[in-house]
């Protein structure tokens, strides 16, 4: 099922290799974002399927916009993708309501959680 997705990352080369990664399934990347402050402000605008979130960048961190996000669409359905050790942050993203983690060292495991 096309699925349309916003890719939050601060590496304008993640956000690239992300966008690579997804698209050729039929997916659609309906916008892209360096921080939080502009995950939140695309979010409410483009209402995407999906949010890929980066955890640390500068600004507004992928934790604090994924919160926001899902307080105004407690339905929202965030991945986080990051380099950060996943067993220190898998609780706390679950107990956000975020879909799950994935390292950027595995982003492949990524389809998986988007094409459940």
């Amino acid at each position: 099922m096309n699925k349309r997705i916003l890719i939050v990352d601060d590496s304008s080369m993640m956000r690239k290799m992300i966008s690579r990664l997804l698209t050729p399934p039929e997916h659609v990347i309906v916008g892209e974002a360096k921080n939080g402050q502009e995950a939140v402000a695309l979010y409410q605008e483009l209402h995407p399927d999906i949010v890929t979130m980066d955890i640390t960048m500068r600004g507004m961190d992928g934790v604090t916009a994924a919160r926001e996000i899902l307080t105004m669409d407690e339905t929202a359905q965030i991945i986080f993708l990051s380099n950060l050790d996943e067993e220190k942050y898998r609780d706390e993203v679950e107990q956000l309501g975020a879909v799950g983690f994935v390292s950027k060292h595995h982003s492949e495991k990524l389809l998986a959680l988007i094409d459940e």
